[in-house]
């Protein structure tokens, strides 16, 4: 059974075989269960991790809660936390060759381009950092006979569930301001990408954080599920489908956790009239070929005046038969394969369901020639897109991209937001004024002029059914800390230099 070789894969790991949990590495409860990662470039099995049963996330939960409990992290000063995160930082840095290589493998995401998104993941750690260090962990406010302090006190223990296309990004944003806050963290990545957590945990390992306040444990649904309603889990910060972000929801609500929920998204492009068709035609290909559509924040939908319907769906498909679709480890591929065979069935099935619904299917929708191994399939855009229909409604999370006309601006604003999600979506201007008059009026938690922009410095996250809550930025700080407010007669000399807010 294969584990690591760093010198053929590019990443090396010391214990893929057990878990890491309450500072120490662990064999599994069951030994003889593991999770084998597939490369969806060739279909095959290349590495072996340890798989965590139930058992196993009851020792991550019990670990992780007396190390909140009783253990000195939560205890320590916002310094000292930070200067422990700051080094868990550079550990990760030390390493991102290795997290691209990881990410590149169990993914399919382009290796040419995995460097600069893993920078990015550990740039998810200073941006926290930087959060922290400007925030007022206490704070006094004057009252009519006295004083009020106001504590941010951290939640508690944190299960962080995370979903398989952008692993370290997602876990790192978590990871970071649930640590910044004094918390203690059970890390569940998905059992398609375990690779990113455990290089987490050896960096952790290494720069000493105190036992039991980052526990790693990779597993299955089953699993997974046992962890969320584990009683001693105060609050799960999940990323993933809309599907299993409704269960968490229900059972965090069942006994009063708390929950941070970033799932899914349909998000809407709308097109306005000053935008050149060729240059929209490019964008749109280009956007919903990254990572080959499998994010969360795709811009899936674009709602275009119906007088260029025609022509953009013509600029849209030349660009579209450009991108060269090829193995991820190829530096002229444009375009990857899907991560994994049942998200290539999914695809391939949103495709049959567009077709039948009566869209046209303009490009794709196909296998690449030559390409007779791995999880591949065509760049493919549909025109004439009803917006009530399920290719338009649905996610599909996949390079499929869905042209919506739209009678005039008023009516592509209300297309836009006659969606159960509202995670992101785009105005394409070069008008400022009217990218503000239309992006004001769509529900969606993050809008941008111009094409698919993000800054995860700022708040992220979104209306409706794409999710509870906002990761990113003093907010993304504030999902991992209680208020507490204490009133007494004076201000204790000992916080004598706490910075005062209105009350």
């Amino acid at each position: 059974m294969s584990t690591a070789n760093s010198t053929n894969q590019g990443w090396s790991l010391q214990h893929a075989d057990k878990l890491f949990i309450d500072g120490q590495w662990r064999v599994p409860t069951d030994a003889s269960g593991h999770i084998a990662l597939v490369c969806p470039d060739t279909e095959e099995v290349f590495a072996h991790v340890a798989e965590a049963r139930e058992a196993d996330m009851a020792a991550a939960v019990e670990a992780a809660r007396r190390a909140f409990d009783q253990g000195p992290w939560p205890r320590l000063s916002p310094a000292e936390r930070i200067t422990k995160v700051k080094a868990l930082a550079t550990a990760l840095r030390a390493r991102e060759k290795e997290l691209a290589a990881a990410w590149n493998q169990q993914v399919g995401a382009l290796a040419h381009i995995a460097p600069f998104m893993v920078a990015g993941g550990t740039a998810n750690l200073d941006n926290a950092v930087a959060v922290a260090e400007r925030f007022a962990f206490e704070a006094q406010t004057p009252t009519q006979n006295g004083i009020a302090l106001l504590r941010r006190l951290p939640v508690g223990v944190v299960a962080a569930v995370t979903p398989w296309n952008v692993p370290y990004a997602i876990m790192t944003g978590k990871l970071g301001p649930a640590l910044l806050a004094g918390c203690t963290v059970v890390m569940k990545p998905s059992p398609e990408t375990p690779l990113e957590a455990y290089l987490i945990a050896e960096c952790a390992e290494a720069v000493g954080f105190p036992a039991g306040v980052i526990n790693l444990v990779p597993g299955h649904r089953e699993a997974a599920d046992f962890l969320v309603r584990h009683p001693g889990v105060d609050k799960v910060g999940f990323t993933g489908s809309t599907l299993a972000g409704r269960r968490i929801a229900s059972v965090c609500g069942e006994r009063i956790a708390r929950c941070t929920l970033e799932l899914g998204g349909k998000s809407a492009a709308i097109l306005l009239d000053d935008f050149p068709v060729e240059q929209a035609g490019a964008l749109f290909a280009r956007t919903i070929s990254m990572l080959s559509g499998q994010v969360c924040a795709m811009l899936s939908r674009v709602i275009v005046p119906r007088a260029k319907h025609d022509a953009l769906a013509e600029a849209v498909a030349a660009e579209m038969a450009r991108i060269k679709v090829g193995p991820s480890t190829d530096p002229t591929s444009q375009m990857g394969p899907l991560a994994m065979g049942r998200q290539l069935a999914r695809v391939q099935e949103y495709i049959a369901i567009g077709q039948a619904e009566g869209a046209t299917l303009v490009r794709g929708g196909g296998r690449p020639a030559g390409l007779d191994r791995g999880f591949f399939i065509e760049p493919t855009l549909f025109a004439n897109v009803d917006n009530r229909s399920r290719i338009a409604q649905e996610e599909i999370f996949g390079p499929v991209l869905s042209l919506i006309p739209a009678d005039s601006e008023e009516h592509a604003i209300a297309l836009a937001n006659d969606s159960q999600f509202g995670l992101n979506g785009s105005v394409i201007t070069g008008d400022a004024e009217a990218a503000y008059r239309v992006a004001s009026q769509v529900r969606t938690g993050v809008i941008s002029q111009g094409g698919m922009r993000a800054d995860f410095k700022l708040p992220f996250g979104g209306f409706k059914q794409s999710g509870l809550g906002r990761e990113g930025g003093a907010e993304g700080l504030m999902a991992y800390l209680e208020t507490q407010t204490m009133l007494l007669d004076a201000l204790p000399a000992s916080l004598a230099g706490a910075p005062t807010v209105s009350p």
